[in-house]
């Protein structure tokens, strides 16, 4: 992993985690499964290489459940406070999905985590459209 790294974790600190800066993409996700894990009508993410995350304290509990593309979906929270942290997606074996609010720091460092789409809008609330100018996908964009 390169020196130059972000870091996040949980709401009461338990669990910490180091991440490359080199984003694959980040979005929004409206998807029932990130509505009832964030409480909201969506969940900003961006995706990092696997061997760019490393766990530098704590542990988390997950969940699994079958994905739209048949495959198994695991979703990390802390034990001790309940933060959504990550996702690990057997469609995607090379990649994390973290949640942007889990960073210390989400907006002023370079590059920002800046959300290039919405995804999942098939599921979006009526009380939490999308109505910003980024391509919007009812699924996961091929």
């Amino acid at each position: 992993m390169s020196d130059i790294k972000r870091t996040g974790g949980c709401s009461c600190n338990q669990f910490r985690y180091e991440c490359g800066v080199d984003f694959i993409f980040a979005a929004f996700c409206h998807c029932r499964h990130c509505q009832q894990s964030s409480g909201s009508g969506s969940a900003a993410f961006f995706a990092v290489q696997r061997d760019s995350f490393l766990i530098a304290a704590g542990n988390t509990k997950s969940y699994a459940y079958i994905g739209d593309s048949g495959l198994k979906v695991r979703r990390h929270f802390c034990p001790d406070c309940g933060s959504p942290l990550y996702t690990e997606a057997e469609a995607a074996p090379d990649l994390f999905f973290v949640r942007a609010p889990s960073l210390d720091f989400p907006s002023p460092i370079k590059p920002q985590v800046k959300p290039q789409m919405h995804i999942y809008c098939d599921s979006s609330q009526a009380w939490d459209r999308p109505n910003d100018p980024l391509p919007k996908f009812g699924k996961m964009p091929d």
